[in-house]
């Protein structure tokens, strides 16, 4: 059974004020991959993490994480996250988002913070030399890419072709033996058949958080090769784009689709 739209599930609503996040839902989900609405939302919303604070996966990161490396922040959002971790001691970060409203917002908000930096950037064409940074993270971004996909077995082309160029791009500004972190909803069997791929040149390690509703904590540590069992599902996947695949019919109204059943779990 799918669950509803996670801005009003547990784990992900704003507890602080859950009356002001209700007010910023969209009419349909496909809004969340547009950057007006982001736009009209930053300019009135304070605060709002997806996937919960870093508290509840604070662990994690502290695994992959040290003090002294040059973070980068994908879709930072008005999210927490990046001062939080700039106050447990993580002073290099870098924050972009692709609405200007977010980070105009966020610089005059954590002026206060040296070290921490903010600009407008779409995660498909990273503006940064290669071997920029130690540590690249993600929370939710990548999902809100995939709003509008219908089967989790067959990523449209589109949306594959986006996702390719994100990753490519983040590859190429990890230093060797840097790590992409991305914090999702998706289940391995899923999110693994895009990042567990050869030509990104890293390897792929899965943790997990929470308790009742689980997400997911994806580690890809750049220079290391995948896994027998990532290589082999690498392989998997290369020798079904060879055959023509089964046709899925969705019998479901998009009006009736909700945004977790969208990147499904």
């Amino acid at each position: 059974m799918p669950v509803k739209n996670p801005e009003t599930t547990a784990g992900h609503f704003n507890t602080r004020n859950p009356k002001v996040t209700m007010d910023y839902l969209p009419d349909h989900n496909s809004k969340y991959k547009d950057v007006e609405y982001w736009d009209d939302r930053y300019t009135t919303e304070e605060s709002y993490d997806w996937l919960g604070t870093l508290s509840k996966f604070q662990h994690i990161l502290e695994e992959h994480m040290k003090k002294e490396d040059s973070i980068l922040i994908l879709g930072c959002g008005n999210s927490s996250m990046s001062v939080d971790i700039y106050r447990a001691g993580f002073h290099s970060i870098t924050n972009i988002d692709y609405s200007s409203v977010c980070i105009n917002t966020m610089a005059a908000r954590h002026s206060d913070c040296p070290g921490m930096t903010w600009l407008q950037m779409d995660v498909r064409q990273l503006s940064f030399q290669s071997e920029s940074f130690d540590v690249v993270l993600e929370k939710a971004t990548l999902d809100a890419i995939m709003v509008e996909e219908k089967s989790p077995w067959e990523v449209s082309a589109q949306t594959a072709c986006f996702i390719h160029q994100a990753l490519t791009q983040i590859s190429h500004c990890l230093k060797p033996g840097g790590r992409f972190i991305s914090i999702t909803f998706a289940q391995p069997i899923f999110r693994k058949s895009l990042y567990a791929r050869a030509c990104y040149d890293w390897s792929v390690r899965k943790y997990t958080y929470g308790e009742g509703f689980q997400y997911f904590v994806y580690v890809m540590t750049k220079g290391e090769s995948l896994c027998p069992e990532d290589a082999s599902l690498e392989r998997k996947l290369l020798e079904e784009t060879l055959v023509p695949p089964n046709q899925v019919t969705i019998t479901q109204s998009d009006d009736e689709e909700d945004f977790m059943f969208n990147i499904h779990l």
